[in-house]
């Protein structure tokens, strides 16, 4: 789907760019798909944040999701696809031959009227959702699970697309988006096709307003304040960090400092992290 550019009527208009929703169907979420979804801000069960930067933001329902896909054998038809605002891809309501609703991840070139399946004698067609030991290699899949019958994990957000690579072992071996090599067991399910509404990553924000619509509040650097408030503050002027590395409010390492444990039981089921030469 493409993007939407507005004149510079105005300076947040100017430069700032949304995804042109012109190809969704329908507006109304179906009812009895929808979950209530309570604001936290960031806090946690004392009351204390814990998360900084949320707060605000308009209110949502929650859109169940079927990342599962364990309706199997059974075909279901596309009725519309829409717009959820607690995820970037667009999301597609189905309806099974039984008359049971569900919706699903959309992806590339999914329409209304399309038949989806899920199971192992499916079709490989966007929209259907297979064992990974009845997928080919080279396709490109997505919302794959990790673990059989837990529902898919990876591989969810919009534009985002895995390909299968190699089977072998009881094991076949994914290459993530962020280039990543995975193995992950050949039971384990996973869709068909790119995640929908690929635009996503060109959007700009262009204003802060919209920012707070989203639920994030302002985010202040650490070198524009006092010693006292942050390891990077103080200075005469624009002054540097003045560590090796940056550092949290709390003196602890990020900003790429790798927090992954160097034991982590699932290394095993790594060939190949993320940027790794």
């Amino acid at each position: 789907m493409a993007i939407k550019t507005y004149k510079p009527t105005t300076p947040g208009h100017r430069g700032m760019t949304t995804t042109d929703y012109s190809g969704l169907t329908k507006k109304a979420p179906e009812k009895s798909l929808l979950e209530p979804m309570k604001k936290h801000s960031g806090r946690n069960a004392q009351g204390r944040i814990t998360v900084r930067h949320h707060g605000g933001g308009n209110r949502r329902k929650y859109r169940v999701i079927d990342f599962k896909r364990n309706k199997f054998d059974m075909v279901a038809t596309v009725q519309s696809i829409e717009y959820d605002p607690n995820r970037t891809a667009f999301i597609a309501l189905i309806e099974y031959e039984d008359g049971e609703k569900r919706y699903i991840l959309a992806p590339v070139g999914l329409k209304v009227g399309d038949k989806v399946e899920s199971g192992a004698n499916a079709d490989v067609l966007p929209g259907n959702a297979l064992p990974i030991s009845n997928i080919p290699v080279g396709t490109i899949i997505h919302n794959i699970e990790l673990y059989p019958g837990k529902g898919g994990q990876l591989v969810r957000s919009a534009g985002n697309m895995a390909q299968l690579m190699a089977k072998e072992g009881g094991r076949a071996l994914v290459r993530l988006p962020s280039g990543e090599l995975r193995y992950v067991p050949l039971n384990c399910m996973a869709s068909i096709g790119q995640v929908s509404n690929e635009d996503s990553a060109n959007v700009k924000v262009g204003k802060a307003g919209r920012k707070r619509h989203m639920g994030v509040r302002p985010h202040v650097r650490g070198v524009v304040m006092n010693p006292v408030d942050h390891p990077h503050g103080g200075g005469e002027g624009k002054s540097p960090i003045g560590h090796p590395g940056p550092l949290t409010p709390w003196g602890k390492p990020t900003l790429g400092y790798k927090t992954r444990k160097k034991n982590h039981r699932t290394n095993k089921m790594i060939l190949k992290r993320a940027n790794q030469k």
